[in-house]
């Protein structure tokens, strides 16, 4: 996850390990309060209480009633469970929850009197316990709900992109935050959003109110107000920055709209509604234009999508000289269809889709026989 890694080092912290699906490092439960306002990337903060061998749910049942919850979780405390579950003598993760559950109640019954509430609803503490084979390591999830979604979308239309997929995906891009982003086919305006969200460095804590985190014992909330009044300080202006996003769909850019007024950047944006084709392209400046057609489930579907894809192509060659083309798409026989080869194919994953990020190095002027661009595959 090198965009989550970008981002940790961003904010001061120095990664131990980056893998597939995250990031480790090491950071107190009061830095994790500065990492859930302002990581774009990602869609938990786990904290790690212990680990230890588990064959079975009755050894993790021994192995928590064990710990001192009291010292985690205050009194009378509402908490939920979630878990990530791969054991042979497992068939369904939520026995797993269960016996966690069970623990952590019997626990704090036996030391404080009382007995805790629990439910599904990711509204007070979360534990989370990652368990694979015999190996088991229990966490603290300071975030609750996922981080992924960023707080501003009030309107998601069809199929819409998760927030921070969007930001990765600019991230992965060669935007240097200041010169032209055009985005057609906007939708319902995630990619523009956080592109002027990016550039104007308002982070996801601006949004939200509520962390898991909040409902830990000792929680500071000195220090949670200390980090939210520094998100307003560090926006910044960025003159003259052009985000054009566009759809042919007037429902869409109304939608699109009322999210970038929700998210403080709809003067940051210039809506329209149009084919994408039509879409105005500043000219003479480097930019960057960003596309994410749609994939198509159904025959009809590719055969109408495949003119567009091949529009596309036409339209990046002919308008957009001098920029940085991106096709966000999860599907590659479509891709084949831009015309264009790939200067690079960055790889990520939509819930079960594997997708690429496409990226197309658009020249302006003429250019010489053995520089000029030629179809191949993706």
């Amino acid at each position: 996850m090198p965009y989550l890694e970008q981002e940790v080092k961003e904010l001061g912290f120095t990664p131990t390990e980056t893998f597939i699906t995250g990031v480790k490092l090491k950071a107190t439960v009061n830095e994790c309060i500065r990492l859930n306002l302002n990581l774009r990337c990602a869609s938990q903060v786990l904290y790690s209480l212990q680990s230890f061998q588990a064959n079975n749910a009755d050894d993790v049942y021994k192995k928590l009633v064990n710990y001192a919850w009291e010292n985690i979780l205050p009194r009378g405390a509402y908490f939920s469970i979630t878990s990530n579950v791969s054991n042979n003598t497992i068939n369904n993760s939520m026995y797993a929850n269960l016996r966690v559950k069970d623990a952590i109640i019997d626990r704090l019954r036996d030391k404080t009197g009382t007995r805790p509430s629990t439910g599904s609803a990711l509204t007070g503490a979360v534990i989370h316990l990652f368990w694979k084979e015999d190996y088991a390591e229990v966490f603290v999830d300071t975030s609750g709900d996922s981080l992924a979604r960023h707080g501003y979308r009030k309107i998601p239309g069809q199929a819409p992109m998760l927030e921070s997929l969007a930001s990765a995906t600019i991230y992965a891009s060669r935007w240097d935050r200041v010169s032209p982003f055009v985005n057609p086919m906007c939708g319902s305006g995630t990619i523009a959003i956080e592109a002027a969200m990016i550039a104007t460095n308002r982070r996801p804590g601006l949004f939200r109110t509520n962390y898991a985190f909040m409902h830990l014992q000792g929680y500071d909330e000195q220090v949670y107000l200390k980090e939210d009044a520094r998100l307003e300080k560090q926006i910044k202006e960025v003159p003259d920055l052009k985000i054009i996003a566009t759809d042919y769909s007037a429902r869409a850019i109304e939608n699109a709209r009322k999210n970038a007024v929700a998210a403080g950047v709809s003067k940051l944006i210039e809506f329209s509604v149009c084919d994408f084709a039509d879409t105005h392209v500043p000219q003479n400046v480097p930019g960057v234009f960003y596309v994410n057609p749609e994939y198509g489930d159904r025959l009809g579907e590719i055969t109408a999508l495949e003119k567009t894809y091949s529009r596309i192509g036409d339209f990046m060659k002919q308008r957009c000289g001098g920029y940085f083309g991106y096709v966000f798409t999860g599907n590659l026989d479509l891709a084949k269809k831009i015309g264009l080869k790939a200067k690079r194919r960055i790889e990520f994953y939509t819930s079960t889709i594997d997708c690429r990020l496409l990226e197309y190095e658009l020249y302006s002027g003429t250019r010489s026989k053995s520089d000029q661009v030629t179809t191949l595959s993706v």
